[in-house]
């Protein structure tokens, strides 16, 4: 059984988390910013009591931050019970006088329907309001609805515009997102030099996505010089943050000797990471190192359990191995 597997590389991901940062802003009335100043001094210091009753002071006086920042507190528990409901009505009036945290933060509670009943269209909103005053995170995430078409018609021209304007501000997973749309020329026109450019952006801020398909523009040559020493040295970025695919594959750099200096021990090691999690051509090489006692003790009822783990994916090779073998 010849070892031979290459990954696609188009996963999307949706990472959709509140901001938890408290901002000072300029306030009209001397009052208000006397008592929004306190609740951050409290906030800073974590006295979440006197945090709540200087914000709602504010907040009641109509200050956009005190009532996002009101919301924050309410959506965290913090000194107060934790109300989402409430978090999404404090967002609402910061919303509503042009609040753009509050606007991101409002369109993902409608989004993942925390607090308010979900409603893609109503996130696309509120996304749009605060993605159009700069934010990466709305940007972001408008730029997934787009794409998926959720709250929205379809668009993936769309999606790349806003991918771009969140990845311009070194937003990791749009770099990462953009990258995707390039090598596939999706809303762009395919081009695998940009695709190679804009992962390599990600890659450096650690996302581990974009560090795997870096990684196999490297080893295809794709975009870029064929290059496996920066192949395997992108793998390895992205499996030792625990991404199954790289771990596969930098198994199949070292049952190979390609990029790295040949080891089937090692081999063993990543195929092993990433049979763990599932990788179905990780369980067929296990299997096949297992059965012959290759980087591992010979151990032929261990090759065969992972043979048949990834042959119950699908996995047509461990399905024509185990019938090669009589299963």
């Amino acid at each position: 059984m010849t070892p031979h597997w290459r990954t696609t590389h188009t996963t999307w991901f949706r990472s959709l988390a509140p901001s938890i940062v408290l901002s000072l802003c300029t306030l009209a009335a001397t009052g208000t910013l006397a008592d929004f100043q306190a609740g951050v001094a409290a906030h800073n210091r974590q006295d979440y009591a006197t945090a709540l009753r200087e914000f709602s002071s504010a907040a009641g006086q109509g200050d956009a931050a005190a009532q996002y920042n009101l919301g924050l507190m309410y959506a965290q528990g913090q000194g107060v019970a934790q109300n989402k409901k409430q978090a999404a009505a404090w967002y609402r009036k910061a919303a509503a006088q042009g609040h753009a945290a509050a606007q991101y933060n409002l369109g993902l509670m409608y989004n993942n329907g925390e607090g308010v009943a979900p409603d893609k269209q109503q996130a696309v909103t509120w996304y749009g309001k605060a993605a159009a005053q700069g934010d990466a995170a709305a940007q972001f995430n408008l730029g997934l609805l787009y794409y998926h078409g959720d709250g929205v018609a379809q668009d993936q021209q769309q999606a790349a515009t806003w991918f771009r304007k969140a990845a311009e501000q070194g937003h990791a997973k749009a770099q990462h997102n953009l990258g995707v749309m390039y090598e596939n020329g999706q809303g762009v026109a395919q081009d695998k030099q940009q695709a190679a450019a804009w992962y390599r952006k990600a890659a450096e801020q650690g996302d581990a996505a974009a560090q795997f398909n870096l990684g196999l523009l490297y080893e295809i040559g794709e975009g870029v010089a064929q290059d496996h020493q920066q192949a395997a040295t992108w793998y390895r970025k992205a499996a030792e943050q625990g991404q199954a695919k790289a771990q596969s594959n930098l198994g199949v750099m070292y049952e190979n000797g390609r990029g790295v200096v040949q080891d089937k021990q090692q081999a063993a090691v990543w195929y092993g990471k990433a049979a763990e999690q599932g990788n179905a051509a990780a369980q067929f090489r296990l299997g096949v190192m297992y059965y012959q006692g290759e980087g591992v003790t010979r151990d032929q009822q261990q090759g065969l359990t992972w043979l048949r783990k990834a042959a119950a994916q699908g996995f047509a090779e461990a399905q024509s191995a185990l019938k090669e073998l009589g299963e």
